[in-house]
């Protein structure tokens, strides 16, 4: 009887020290249940445990138990290999731990500010009309929520949830139609990561030792304007909402960001061209980078910076994987940060994913840019890149034209469309120099090249633009 108590004793003994040992294996948040993960890869998994233990990893898409075992510093990290796109399966750890309905497909992270935050939690009518029939098991969001630290941390608060009606609602609207843009074309499922917050600037995107250490970006970190609704220190969001999900494979980023910079637009690209190096060495991965390029808005305080900030985003496309959509003509009300049409700009989002990662072909997606110019006769010439098939005009007037002499004084220009170029002139101005086109806060120019896509502003000269503040 002794002998069958004590066994009984050990037995439970030996399954609470069991049930222990599994209670302390544990996973950061983007890790879980409806999660997507990156296919065709080998993706990692990680988290935390008891020092050296043992650790069994099997998944329903295949036959291979992976094992690790826990450091000493009570991590734990393995990589375990994923099919093509499919899904639902499940990822059992420790025979204790079942991640759920995980999907394989394409994971792209949406970041920025509120245009891309907003949603229909604040109200965008075509996120609320999209909603009822927004019923996709193929579309899975992780959202991050808004946290700053001083220091990088490991894990974020978040979840995974599966696209439903009431989901997308609380979702990015651009992050949503890009991603359903996405899965419509390719037909497998794709995870998207909401990482973003309302106001911010992209110093707080970027590691603050980078910033720190650059005099030209800790000096133009100095001038952002601080406001109680978001944080402005450099590094700030980076180390809580980026740093944790840097473990987790992702195909490529999406972002709008750059009115909180339009005062430090002389340093945007550096800014940009540091904080995106940042991420693909925390990734260990050149993935692409597809951003938004700010739209004409009448609120900014000081003359030109929009178009200033803009000319600096389009020098951002030097940086290897890049690309740019152009929206100056989405905008239906000047005096809104915010443009309502976010089901376009994702579309071109959209497109440019889909061509340069994953080579579709037949989409419009190259907007008309300036290419050269030459003056002669009273008239200058500007020749464009990506105009194929020509230009056009949405107006009997082409707007948004400017032109200049000698005197560096820039008056309103007519323009023609001849082929693919553009012919310029003022009769008042015999010897003309320099033009400029749509280079201002509020310019919306009715130049398109033929397949709908609007001519990206521009200017020939490299004079100094007035920033002086807005006259009221």
């Amino acid at each position: 009887m002794r002998k069958s108590i004590y066994a009984i004793i050990a037995c439970l003994f030996l399954t609470f020290n069991t049930i222990l040992s599994l209670a302390a294996v544990r996973l950061p948040s983007i890790l879980g249940s409806h999660m997507v993960l990156q296919q065709n890869s080998e993706v990692k998994l990680w988290g935390w445990c008891s020092p050296a233990e043992k650790i069994t990893i099997k998944t329903s898409w295949d036959t291979i138990t992976y094992r690790t075992i826990g450091e000493s510093s009570a991590k734990w990290s393995t990589k375990i290999k994923t099919p093509a796109a499919s899904g639902p399966y499940k990822i059992t750890i420790n025979n204790a731990t079942v991640l759920e309905d995980v999907m394989i497909g394409e994971i792209w992270l949406c970041s920025g500010q509120s245009n891309m935050e907003w949603g229909g939690d604040q109200g965008l009518k075509q996120s609320l009309d999209e909603a009822p029939n927004a019923n996709n098991k193929n579309i899975r969001f992780f959202y991050i929520s808004k946290s700053t630290s001083d220091f990088p941390q490991e894990n974020c608060e978040g979840n995974w949830k599966v696209c439903t009606p009431e989901e997308m609602k609380h979702f990015s609207a651009i992050g949503y139609f890009f991603g359903k843009n996405l899965q419509h074309a390719l037909n497998i499922p794709i995870g998207l990561i909401n990482s973003n917050w309302g106001g911010t600037p992209a110093e707080v995107w970027t590691p603050k030792q980078l910033v720190e250490n650059d005099p030209e970006l800790k000096a133009a970190s100095l001038k952002l304007t601080r406001d109680g609704r978001w944080p402005i220190l450099s590094g700030y969001t980076f180390n809580a909402m980026i740093n944790p999900i840097t473990n987790f494979e992702i195909s490529g980023a999406i972002w709008y960001q750059g009115e909180s910079n339009s005062g430090t637009y002389s340093t945007y690209k550096q800014l940009i061209s540091t904080m995106l190096g940042s991420w693909r060495k925390a990734w260990q991965k050149d993935f692409p980078f597809y951003f938004v390029q700010i739209a004409p808005y009448s609120g900014y305080g000081n003359n030109n910076v929009c178009a200033l900030l803009r000319e600096a985003q389009n020098s951002c496309l030097s940086i290897p994987k890049t690309g740019m959509v152009v929206i100056s003509d989405l905008v239906d009300n000047l005096s809104n940060i915010h443009p309502v049409n976010k089901i376009d700009v994702a579309s071109r989002l959209a497109n440019l994913a889909l061509s340069g990662t994953y080579g579709k072909t037949g989409l419009t997606y190259k907007y008309p840019t300036y290419k050269e110019m030459k003056s002669e006769k009273g008239k200058i010439t500007i020749q464009f890149d990506n105009v194929d098939n020509g230009l056009i005009s949405k107006d009997k007037i082409i707007s948004e034209c400017y032109i200049a002499g000698e005197d560096h004084q820039f008056l309103p220009a007519m323009a023609k469309i001849e082929g693919n170029s553009l012919i310029v002139w003022n009769k008042t101005i015999k010897g003309p120099i320099a033009v400029r086109f749509g280079f201002s806060n509020t310019a919306i120019p009715n130049l398109f090249s033929k397949e709908g896509l609007p001519v990206n502003l521009f200017r020939t000269d490299s004079w100094e633009v007035d920033t002086t503040p807005v006259k009221k």
